[in-house]
């Protein structure tokens, strides 16, 4: 089976919490290359979609590479309060191909091993899923607003170990079809999709100004190749 896939990157100039924060320098170079780097450097990704309101990108990429296809977001979904759901559905307007990868610059650790692992897993997975999204499994005792329990039963006091995980959506990868975007009311998580459970470190999700920290705290004192 044909594994090519078109990845798509929505890069915004505006955050709210972290000021410019999708160009702001991570461990020596704009955040946002981290990602693109490594989805060049993937054997499935045949055409990289960057979906910008930056003119200062879309000039500075126009010539970087051939599998890079620029879109200027168009006014009407502009802004941090537009769903991504929205800026895919007519991103893949855009494309002829049937199969993408969604995922975000504010994953600078991501591998392209990972990647180039999830597009297989889902292409091997397509008689069972409809699509795939990457995970982080949690094991620990939660609790709601109301202080009642989620995963656990207080007077049970189970080892955190001998829990029933549940799984958080880490923002990392996100695979489907126009099929399966449209069959679930244009969504980028299918009927039936696929949890990818994630190394932790490698999946961390830039958001805060403490995240910034985290992640490159990490990435300057691990021994796991994060440039790969």
């Amino acid at each position: 089976m044909d594994k090519k896939i078109v990845a798509l990157l929505p890069i915004k100039t505006y955050s709210e919490r972290v000021k410019k924060k999708n160009f702001r320098e991570f461990c020596g170079k704009p955040l946002y290359t981290w990602v693109l780097d490594k989805l060049l450097k993937s054997k499935y990704i045949s055409k990289i979609v960057i979906d910008t309101d930056s003119k200062y990108l879309l000039e500075i990429l126009d010539k970087k590479d051939d599998k890079i296809f620029l879109i200027e977001r168009p006014d009407n979904l502009r802004g941090g309060l537009v769903p991504m759901n929205q800026i895919i559905h007519y991103d893949i307007l855009q494309c002829e191909e049937k199969c993408f990868l969604q995922t975000h610059c504010t994953n600078p650790l991501l591998s392209t091993e990972t990647i180039d692992k999830t597009i297989e897993t889902y292409f091997n997975n397509l008689l069972e899923y409809d699509s795939l999204f990457t995970v982080n499994k949690i094991q620990k005792r939660l609790y709601n607003i109301n202080l009642q329990p989620i995963n656990h039963n207080p007077n049970e006091l189970l080892r955190t170990q001998d829990l029933e995980p549940i799984y958080e959506e880490n923002s990392n990868i996100f695979i489907f079809s126009k099929a399966s975007f449209e069959n679930n009311n244009n969504n980028r998580i299918g009927k039936k999709p696929y949890l990818f459970e994630q190394n932790y470190l490698e999946s961390l999700d830039i958001d805060t100004e403490e995240d910034f920290i985290i992640a490159e705290s990490v990435y300057q004192s691990t021994s796991i190749n994060f440039e790969c």
